[in-house]
């Protein structure tokens, strides 16, 4: 068989990136090719990823599983595609997966390594499994029980999908705090209510920070209720960070925890594994209303030119879809 060319997307200096060429081999023996559907923009992590933030302590810790290269640059990452399977093992073939994989047009990974959606999800959904899998080990982490009075500050992806799950708890009483106003809109599709910053109320028993800012995670601990959990979802990479620790925070005797998504979650670690819990986050997508977090599709081909915008935040987007050639 002729030897096969993929395209894939590199971070070649801060801020620059370029679709680069490979050669392909051929799978061996429990391996598969797949040809990408779509991919997503994690905006958090790929935002400092592209901008060369990464912190030297962390350059270890934070590698994609099929990252190629290394922090800061040239770095190939990504971890959010979707795509069908075109050689490899014969109950494999033509199968719809997700996998951990960064944006290329075809690869070559171990069949342990993917992901089949459930019949009932749509590949294009599909992208927002790394997201969700962030949001069930959030609310794993914190302990969410049922009537929990929550608050979650920042309404990106990873913070609606959060309040889309803490709001089908029985009895839970949830709100997303935004400055935007119009992602007022997105919560009411998703079920939970919404306030702008001036206007959340208070006294929430878990308070999750998804805003990577100060004023933000300042606001978070504001919110809290005596003896409540504040968990912290941003990553800043290199940048230093203002904690409040002042003001009500010991007098409230309140726990600041972090989450994040490389260990499952301690309470479930016993008999839950990241196999497992990635199932439960593609079924999960198989709710409609979970289509209001895609908020654009872009051609693989744009990436270069359109990664600087998505990065600097420039209107703030949700999910941002990446769609390849057939």
């Amino acid at each position: 068989m002729t030897d096969i060319e993929a395209f894939a997307f590199w971070v070649v200096a801060p801020g620059r990136g370029e679709i680069r060429s490979e050669t392909l081999r051929a799978p061996l023996a429990g391996e598969a090719e797949v040809r990408t559907l779509y991919s997503a923009i994690s905006r958090g992590t790929e935002a400092l990823v592209f901008a060369g933030r990464v912190p030297v302590s962390e350059r270890q810790r934070m590698r994609a599983p099929f990252q190629d290269g290394e922090f800061p640059v040239p770095v190939k990452y990504g971890y959010a595609n979707v795509g069908r399977v075109v050689r490899g093992p014969s109950d494999w073939l033509d199968a719809t997966v997700f996998s951990l994989y960064p944006h290329q047009t075809r690869f070559v990974v171990p069949v342990a390594a993917l992901h089949r959606l459930p019949a009932n999800v749509p590949a294009g959904r599909a992208v927002l499994a790394a997201n969700m899998e962030t949001a069930i080990n959030a609310l794993w982490d914190a302990g969410v029980t049922v009537g929990t009075r929550i608050s979650i500050v920042g309404a990106g992806v990873v913070g609606c999908l959060i309040g889309w799950l803490a709001a089908r708890m029985p009895g839970a009483d949830v709100e997303l705090i935004d400055i935007e106003p119009s992602r007022a809109a997105v919560a009411e599709q998703l079920s939970v209510g919404f306030a702008v910053p001036d206007r959340a109320r208070g006294a929430a028993e878990v308070v999750f920070h998804t805003s990577a800012t100060s004023t933000g995670l300042a606001l978070a601990l504001r919110l809290a209720s005596f003896e409540a959990t504040v968990v912290e979802i941003s990553w800043y990479g290199d940048q230093e960070v203002s904690v409040p620790l002042g003001a009500e925070f010991h007098s409230q005797r309140l726990m600041l925890k972090s989450s994040q998504v490389g260990h499952v979650a301690s309470r479930q670690r016993p008999d839950w594994d990241v196999r497992r819990r990635m199932a439960l986050a593609l079924r999960l997508l198989s709710a409609p209303e979970l289509d209001v977090l895609i908020d654009g599709d872009l051609p693989f081909a744009s990436l270069p030119s359109v990664m600087p915008a998505i990065a600097a935040g420039t209107g703030r987007p949700l999910c941002r879809r990446v769609v390849y050639p057939n």
